[in-house]
């Protein structure tokens, strides 16, 4: 037995001692937006505090192992399982003071029968069978996971505050791009892989797989208690004090101002440039870079668990006929069915902004608009201009 594992086995089982007991208080923690890429939703987990065993710990349902094998391919394919991790609160505080993260903590108001139903459900929990679990983003994560114990713990005698009007419903989408602001590149990445799942509207409950909205739902939630209405969670105690990262867009190394750099250069060196070789390196980089994004979206919409990335519009625009045309390139074929094809389905796509503006982003545009050059001029269209003096 090496000496991790034996570690971990005392951790087990000194935590199933702590869930024991008659002095125990429970406290929802949440923990401000961290600068990393995993951290910058916030946090949750459970404090426990057992008086009587002396014992004080964290349950982080967010734990996950960068040692897994196939660690990114894993992640990739949607089949990446997190785990409870169980493990001292100070040690939990001192992370995050590192981290320079503020927390902030919660009594859970239960009486003793709800509390004892908590903790056998955190105890059946943390048996090996059911200690790790397949993460999804939006529907099983470290928020919901308690929001869900919760639930079962207090039954129908759980109120949450009512819900908004359709109007003023968000989507998941909307609701992460607040927390994504200021990192306009990830912003992107995540608009141009998430599929229209996430443009579904996330009432008062599903809105809590992100931890601030879990602690403000929570905050205005009741619980019954011999027939009277009690608040859920007593007031905030703060227990590390620091300012929530104030990043500013960068605009001038922002995804727009870039790919449309990116454009202006292309359709100048299109009017100009008239040597065939010149021309087939363009467009060798310009679709070899395409073709990987259209990989990408096959992969995204057909073989991976990740159901948030599926039934993506922006496999219309950014399809495998995109990859044909770069075969045509490299194997010196004429291939103007398919650069016209690929001609037409991006002009075409060029109104869906206009249509559902919420799914799109302004990156898009610039981009389209280099595949609507260079496709064109491989289609040899009679009224484009820069097609007849190389191609013909």
């Amino acid at each position: 037995m090496t000496r991790s594992v034996f570690l971990a086995i005392l951790i087990l089982l000194f935590s199933h001692s702590a869930l024991r007991g008659q002095n125990v208080e429970v406290f929802l923690v949440t923990c401000g937006p961290g600068t990393a890429t995993y951290s910058i939703y916030g946090h949750s987990a459970l404090r426990i505090i057992n008086h009587e065993k002396e014992s004080d710990l964290v349950y982080n349902w967010g734990v996950f192992d960068f040692g897994t094998p196939n660690f990114v391919w894993k992640f990739a394919r949607g089949r990446l399982d997190y785990m409870l991790g169980v493990y001292p609160y100070d040690k939990f505080l001192r992370d995050y003071f590192l981290e320079e993260r503020w927390v902030i903590l919660q009594k859970i108001n239960l009486e003793h029968d709800e509390l004892n139903k908590l903790l056998m459900l955190i105890a059946e929990n943390m048996k090996p069978e059911n200690i790790s679990y397949r993460y999804d983003f939006f529907y099983d994560n470290c928020s919901t996971r308690i929001r869900d114990l919760l639930e079962k713990a207090l039954g129908e005698d759980l109120f949450y505050p009512p819900e908004e009007s359709a109007k003023k419903m968000l989507s998941f989408r909307e609701l992460i791009r607040g927390y994504q602001r200021p990192y306009q590149w990830l912003n992107f990445g995540i608009d141009l892989l998430m599929g229209s799942p996430a443009d579904r509207k996330a009432d008062v409950r599903n809105k809590m797989f992100l931890p601030l909205e879990m602690q403000n739902t929570l905050s205005s939630s009741l619980i019954r208690q011999d027939s009277k209405m009690t608040p859920l969670l007593q007031n905030s105690i703060i227990e590390l004090d620091f300012e929530s990262p104030a990043l500013k867009a960068r605009v001038l190394t922002s995804p727009p101002i870039v790919f449309s750099i990116f454009m202006i250069l292309i359709i100048l060196l299109s009017g100009l440039v008239k040597d065939k070789k010149i021309n087939l390196g363009i467009d060798v980089f310009v679709f070899s870079v395409f073709s990987l994004l259209a990989v990408f979206m096959i992969f995204f919409n057909f073989f991976t668990e990740h159901h948030e990335l599926k039934l993506n519009p922006n496999i219309i625009w950014l399809n495998p006929l995109i990859i044909i045309c770069l075969v045509c390139l490299i194997c010196d074929k004429p291939g103007r069915i398919w650069y016209r094809t690929v001609f037409y389905i991006a002009l075409a796509y060029l109104v869906f902004p206009l249509f559902f503006p919420h799914m799109s982003n302004s990156a898009f545009v610039p981009l389209i608009l280099i595949l609507l050059v260079r496709s064109s001029i491989r289609s040899e269209f009679s009224w484009n201009p820069f097609s007849k003096p190389y191609l013909t």
